[in-house]
Parts: C-alpha cells; structure tokens; sequence
C-alpha cells in the first residue's frame, strides 16, 4: 500500500481568554491507501481536534496549529489558505459527523442537497446528478431511495440520515474520509448495520478512513491500525491486532479493561481508570499518564517518556521498557489477551527517540 497522509510534529493550541490550551502534542501519524485507521481515547483527548486540523476545520480565531506538517497528495495542507482548501474538503478529504442532523439541512429535500453537491463540484446537469445520487443512496442502503429523494431529514430515522451523510461523503470520491464518533447516537442493531458498511465501502472504493471512537468494540470491528491517543498524545500505535492482544501502554491496559464483552460474567465488576485527564492549559510535567497509573515511577513524574518500537507497525511511549526498568507485573487482562496474539511476544523493543536516565 501507498502512503496517502503523513501528519509530522504536529502541535496544536487553542488561545482563550483564560489561557492556552495545548490540544494536540507532538502528533505523529500515517495513513495508507485503502486503510482504516482508528484514533481511541477518552474525551478531550484531542481526536476531533486533531483530525479538524488535518483540512484546518478548527476556529481560526483561537485555533492554531504551532508546529507540524500534514502531508497530503503532495501538498503540506498546514500552509494552504482557505481558498485552496476548498479544493480539498469534500472533493478530495470527507467528513462525516456524529450527529447527522449537523450535516443535513433541515429545511432542505434530501435530493435537492445531494444533487447541488454534484452540479457546483462535478458540473452536472440536474438529471444526471439525480441518477448518480439515487444510485449512491441505494449503495449504502438507503430503502426506497428514489421514491424518498424528495424527503426532508426529519422523515428518516437515525441510521437513515446517518447512511445519507456517508453517500454524500462519497458521491464525489474523495480519496480519505475521516469520520468523527459517526455511530455513537445509534442504537446497537443500527450501529453494527453502519459499521458493516463502513467495511464494505472501504474494500469497493479503496477509500482511506480515519476513525474517530472512544468504543473500542467498534475499533474492533472497522480498523486496520489503531492510534490511542491520550491528553494530546499517540500514546500507542498498532495493527487492531497488536492492539488487542498485546497492548504495550497503561492507558491501554486501562482502556481495555473497562471494555465489556460477551462472555463476562454479570458478576464481574469491570475495570476503571482513576482520576480524570489532565488540564491541558498547564500540562503535567513528564508522563501525563503517571498521575492515573499504577505503574508510574519517579521518573515519570520528572521526564517524558521515550518511544519503544515493537514491531514495524507497533510503538509506545512509556518508561516501563527502559533497560533499567524493574520487572513488573502485567495486569491479567493483557495476558488473558496474549493467549490470543500470533506475533512475537518476547521481541526486544527498539529504542526510537531518547530519553533522560531512569530513576526509580
């Protein structure tokens, strides 16, 4: 696969009136062609925000990307005006929101939106816009699609517009379509509908897809690689597979601890992460993890952690696999996770950016 995005050192701040908020930290990520890439974390952990800045999306007054580059088709989008962006957003870049209502006009015919797509960006006369318009609904399931062209969004169900939103999202083929927590307001039935979805539209376009969630279980279902990112930082990075079944970070550990599944006994009180993120506005020095972990040491506290390479696909930042670190003890539900791993559970970690001497 071909590389299609490439985020760099990527910083983010928010100037308010009390302060600055340092949102996005040091970002750094890769998307291929035809991947779907998951970013998990709790909220206000800068998911929205970063992938906002990818085509500058966020408030201009008070949003400012401070360092960084986000490589895209051969152009650093970072430092295109507006007017050059417009180019991108929606042709070449899609975004699909949470609440599909935010995307939809109310006052507007479902048909009468999606055919003004067609005509202002692919110049198409209104009969040919309808014909590709109906076909686009009835791929992503839209019923009776042709007989309902004519419906406001208030005659569709959640799932409906939600579905509506995507085919708008490709009716003009774009090459990345980022979606932002797109099954959260759903109920279960309709979500596992949506995500199926997602899966089919990924192998029959070739679409790149970044995938906003704080559900790991939909992680589990759409994505080829997973960023968890915490208090503005990819803290890991895997395939879903690496991931799920030998997690590196504590965040992680927390993360999927606090994950229900089907076989867990009514019995079983799930895990839970103490405390809550930190404030951005005045940064925690060192890990900003340390203060809700139990496997923070002093260092932690004093010095931000190094990135440890496990595999070509696979790294985290944390101490706890500095050479001079003391055997600890992996929490049960990362070995219960190993059970399941086909890759290399003993490999070395690989040292990638330096760190200070460990004290603990």
């Amino acid at each position: 696969m071909s590389k299609i995005l490439e985020i760099n050192n990527l910083y983010i701040d928010f100037h308010l009136d009390n302060g600055v908020v340092q949102a996005v930290r040091n970002v750094n990520l890769e998307l291929e062609q035809g991947e779907t890439l998951a970013i998990v974390g709790e909220s206000g952990s800068g998911k929205s925000v970063l992938t906002k800045a990818i085509t500058k999306l966020l408030p201009p007054k008070i949003a400012k990307i401070k360092n960084g580059s986000v490589n895209f088709d051969g152009k650093d989008l970072v430092k295109l005006s507006n007017s050059e962006l417009q180019n991108i957003r929606g042709k070449e870049i899609s975004m699909i929101f949470q609440d599909p209502m935010t995307a939809l006009n109310p006052t507007m015919k479902i048909g009468k939106q999606i055919t003004e797509l067609l005509k202002i960006h692919k110049g198409k006369s209104f009969t040919e816009a309808k014909k590709e318009a109906i076909k686009t609904l009835n791929s992503v399931g839209v019923p009776n699609a042709e007989k309902r062209f004519n419906y406001y969004p208030h005659q569709f169900s959640g799932g409906q517009r939600q579905r509506i939103v995507i085919a708008m999202a490709l009716l003009l083929d774009p090459k990345i379509i980022i979606a932002d927590e797109p099954t959260t307001a759903l109920d279960v039935s309709v979500q596992a509908k949506i995500l199926k979805l997602f899966k089919e539209l990924q192998k029959d376009f070739n679409t790149s897809i970044i995938f906003i969630t704080h559900d790991l279980g939909v992680v589990a279902n759409v994505a080829d690689k997973v960023a968890v990112m915490y208090a503005g930082e990819i803290v890991e990075y895997g395939t879903v597979e690496e991931i799920f079944y030998n997690p590196k970070h504590p965040y992680t550990w927390g993360l999927l601890g606090s994950m229900p599944h089907l076989e867990t006994d009514k019995s079983v009180k799930l895990a839970s992460i103490p405390g809550s993120p930190p404030d951005l506005m005045f940064p925690p020095k060192g890990d900003a993890f340390a203060r809700r972990s139990n496997y923070a040491m002093e260092i932690d506290f004093e010095s931000a952690p190094p990135t440890y390479q496990f595999s070509p696909t696979h790294y985290t930042k944390s101490w706890l696999y500095h050479e001079a670190t003391p055997d600890f003890v992996i929490p049960d539900i990362v070995k219960e996770l190993n059970k399941e791993f086909k890759g290399d559970l003993n490999i070395k970690p690989v040292l990638l950016d330096q760190g200070g001497e460990l004290n603990v």
